[in-house]
């Protein structure tokens, strides 16, 4: 079901990693090279998918089983940011499936859609323009632009004022249980993105969202039918 016109929401928001863009392909990458570099045998695919929501400090701990603070730890972190860097030139992130035809309909029925990520803005930048989304995305906020980061509500709420949007009519679609927390905190709307990079713990249905969306057709059509509930 198509997105309709008046629909009940005045934005839909997004988080980046897992629920608009799968990057896994660019992290797996790089954490592969930073792995064969230090003579380290690179976790499973599996257990990279499941970590990558959680950022590239989360990968550092997963491949070398080391805690943030300990000795090597800041170093490796930096090289893999910098590997991360290079690899977006030649990015092999795409949109998840059925992700533009989404983004698309809400454009088509004048619908601000953005991003809201804890992701570096420096990071989110190359690979919104490489994916030339950088253009048709309303509003991004990242770290750099605010003092506190999700699981906050900050983040969410600074987006909706530069959108012009009142919070509890809009919109926030997440694949981990900070992303659903975050959307709660600001009393918006929240789908759990369940086709994205969920974390091994807790399960989705435990998150608190409103709604859990196994693809992204699936949210396509919840959005229609909320408008047919309005």
């Amino acid at each position: 079901m198509s997105v309709t016109a008046n629909p009940g929401f005045d934005a839909v928001l997004f988080d980046l990693d897992g629920t608009l863009i799968d990057t896994a392909p660019d992290f797996r990458a790089v954490l592969h090279h930073l792995c064969a570099d230090q003579g380290v045998a690179p976790p499973d695919d599996a257990a990279i998918l499941a970590t990558v929501s959680s950022g590239a400090r989360a990968l550092v701990e997963l491949a070398f089983q080391l805690a943030p603070g300990s000795p090597g730890f800041d170093t490796l972190l930096q090289t893999l940011l910098n590997q991360y860097m290079a690899q977006l030139q030649e990015t092999r992130s795409v949109l998840f499936p059925a992700i533009d035809e989404l983004l698309a309909d809400l454009e088509h029925h004048d619908i601000p859609w953005g991003v809201v990520t804890n992701k570096p803005e420096r990071f989110c930048i190359p690979l919104l323009h490489k994916l030339a989304l950088d253009t048709r995305c309303s509003v991004l906020v990242c770290p750099d632009h605010v003092s506190q980061t999700k699981p906050h509500p900050e983040p969410l709420l600074l987006a909706c004022d530069r959108l012009d949007c009142a919070p509890g009519r809009s919109v926030y679609i997440g694949d981990h249980p900070r992303d659903i927390e975050a959307g709660n905190a600001a009393d918006m709307h929240t789908i759990a993105a369940a086709y994205g990079y969920l974390p091994h713990h807790p399960p989705v249905s435990e998150w608190g969202a409103d709604h859990i969306s196994p693809t992204v057709a699936d949210i396509q059509q919840y959005l229609g039918n909320r408008h047919n509930a309005n």
